[in-house]
């Protein structure tokens, strides 16, 4: 079967669809029926023209003067998304972030199970953190073949990353969601979502520095 990928100047979108999503679900819970471009873009600081082109991707049509019709953004903005099937995990490294990770009780109401940790500190391996099992990152390899996993989150030192990387997906997993300052190759098949907290606070110190008066 032929994969679609989805192109890099639309990604920008996706990432704001879960923001429209939260939105349009307030006023859905507040017996809404219709939603604007106008309303949208005010609420998200960007432009009514930005907010149509977003919604286009999810193909939905709005009315003029009356708007989108929200529960059906709704649907078509969690189909596209994937939001709400199933997906197991595996997280590795149960430090402060990885811990994090697994008190989020929102993503699992999106459909991310995670099923087990790894970590390599005697003192958490055998232990049970926010309900998810730890083990032995020497386990790995034996668990892969026993337990059916789709999504690999990374929390490891950098050091590790490509490693680590490098077995789970010789172990057939296709989705990695790094959260480590590494930069981790992967086969085209492959998808590696990478989160850098250094990038997110670069470009809010220069927001703000452009905001701030002049001395």
């Amino acid at each position: 079967m032929k994969r679609h990928y989805l192109k890099m100047d639309k990604l920008p979108t996706v990432r704001r669809l879960p923001d429209y999503l939260s939105i349009i679900r307030e006023l859905s819970a507040m017996g809404e029926m219709f939603v604007s471009s106008s309303y949208l873009a005010d609420k998200m600081g960007v432009s009514a023209i930005l907010v149509r082109k977003d919604i286009e991707l999810v193909g939905v049509t709005g009315t003029p003067r009356i708007g989108y019709p929200i529960a059906l953004l709704i649907k078509r903005i969690e189909n596209f998304l994937g939001w709400g099937a199933s997906l197991d995990a595996f997280l590795f490294g149960v430090g402060q972030l990885g811990t994090s990770i697994l008190a989020n009780r929102e993503l699992g109401a999106l459909g991310l199970r995670i099923v087990a940790a790894f970590d390599k500190d005697p003192r958490k391996i055998k232990t049970s953190v926010h309900g998810v099992p730890v083990f032995d990152i020497a386990r790995l390899e034996e668990l892969l073949t026993r337990i059916h996993v789709g999504v690999a989150i990374l929390c490891v030192p950098p050091v590790y990353s490509q490693k680590l990387t490098d077995t789970l997906v010789a172990a057939g997993i296709r989705g990695i969601w790094n959260f480590t300052p590494a930069h981790i190759a992967v086969p085209k098949d492959v998808i590696a979502q990478k989160e850098d907290l250094t990038s997110g606070y670069a470009v809010l110190s220069a927001r703000l520095t452009r905001i701030q008066p002049a001395a």
